[in-house]
């Protein structure tokens, strides 16, 4: 599990996924998210402007990303 701290009410999914290393690009990340292969919080998710908070599970490729 990876433990991704936020500094700020929250951040956009892309970039959570950019951030955290699961991705090369902004532009990979939102091919990934469009093609339904992101769980936020246990549930596939397909919105790419999704606001991450404190709390959230971000799953990705078999990676889970915990935002403290």
């Amino acid at each position: 599990m990876i433990q991704f701290k936020l500094e700020g009410e929250f951040i956009p999914l892309i970039a959570l996924l950019k951030v955290t290393g699961l991705v090369a690009s902004g532009g990979e990340a939102q091919v990934f998210v469009e093609d339904g292969l992101v769980k936020y919080n246990g549930q596939v998710d397909f919105r790419k402007r999704l606001k991450v908070k404190v709390g959230d599970k971000v799953e990705f490729m078999g990676k889970v990303v915990e935002v403290i």
